[in-house]
């Protein structure tokens, strides 16, 4: 079993708690940083790539983002914007001295590894490798493969989600059930009550950084991410990219495909029987790829 180390880096005055699995050997094999979605989820589910550790003799660092989990904060709606969540990274890099690394992003994490490789080239420096998993590259391309999913539920679901992007209004049960709905379809453990434990654990989500993130509602966003837009700016990415995604995703086989034809020389990966977290839904096979990636960009 790989070790498990635990700490806090301070950050702006508060704390960004992380979860190292295994340790750096002298192997030439970079560690491998885990990006987790949201905004405002926690790092939990990554610890089922605890056994890459092991078997990749590779140091596996996870953390919880400012505003979630071990990391919970709110009150401060100034810090919920992409800037931020970025710096932390950078942060995170420098304190644990991950001069060299890997990334995989999941979901909102895809996105800051887009951002990443495009806005901070800089900072990018030492980055071997992106793993996009389930990510995306456009808040408005997001948008419309969700609204065009929701054409496809039930007529009662539709007119109840459907009102409630009119009004503003996102509560009520009919509202609530239709969004368990289309989340059961596209978002929740394909291996329902069966995941591991670390995906069941009751976990503190920053519903205020995901409402100040991303908005009110998952479908149409109005937060600080609503503008985030980089699909003409995909070629400007120089880091070797593995898109990995579930065909019953968020993240649409049209919103991975739009990556995988942007991003110069990326590979991409389709899963069966997998939905947004296609590394628990398909988890073996999915790290026989990432291992691969990994070692092939070492």
């Amino acid at each position: 079993m790989a070790k498990i180390t635990e700490g806090y880096m301070p950050f702006m005055g508060h704390q960004t708690y992380y979860r190292i699995a295994g340790e750096r050997l002298d192997n030439g094999k970079a560690p491998l940083i885990c990006l987790h979605g949201g905004p405002g989820s926690t790092h939990n589910y990554f610890e089922v790539l605890d056994n890459v550790a092991d078997e990749d003799d590779r140091m596996i660092v996870m953390y919880d983002q400012i505003g979630c989990g071990n990391s919970y904060l709110d009150g401060h709606p100034e810090l919920w914007n992409k800037e931020v969540w970025m710096q932390e990274l950078f942060a995170l890099r420098k304190y644990l001295n991950l001069d060299t690394c890997h990334i995989i992003g999941q979901s909102w994490g895809g996105m800051m590894q887009i951002c990443y490789g495009i806005d901070y080239k800089e900072e990018a420096a030492g980055v071997k490798s992106f793993i996009i998993s389930s990510g995306h590259p456009s808040s408005s391309l997001w948008e419309r493969e969700g609204l065009r999913r929701i054409k496809m539920m039930p007529a009662d679901m539709q007119e109840a989600i459907n009102k409630a992007l009119e009004t503003g209004d996102f509560t009520g049960e009919a509202y609530d059930a239709a969004v368990e709905e289309y989340m059961d379809r596209y978002c929740n453990y394909w291996l329902g009550e069966d995941v591991p434990e670390c995906c069941s654990r009751p976990k503190r989500s920053g519903r205020e950084a995901y409402v100040c993130g991303w908005g009110p509602n998952e479908f149409a966003p109005t937060g600080t991410l609503k503008d985030f837009e980089y699909v003409d700016r995909l070629g400007e990415i120089e880091i070797p990219s593995l898109i990995m995604s579930g065909i019953s995703d968020l993240c649409s086989p049209l919103v991975a495909k739009t990556m995988h034809d942007g991003i110069p020389g990326s590979e991409w990966i389709l899963w069966e029987r997998a939905r947004h977290t296609c590394f628990v839904d398909r988890h073996d096979e999915y790290c026989v790829e990432l291992i691969r990636w990994m070692n092939e960009h070492d």
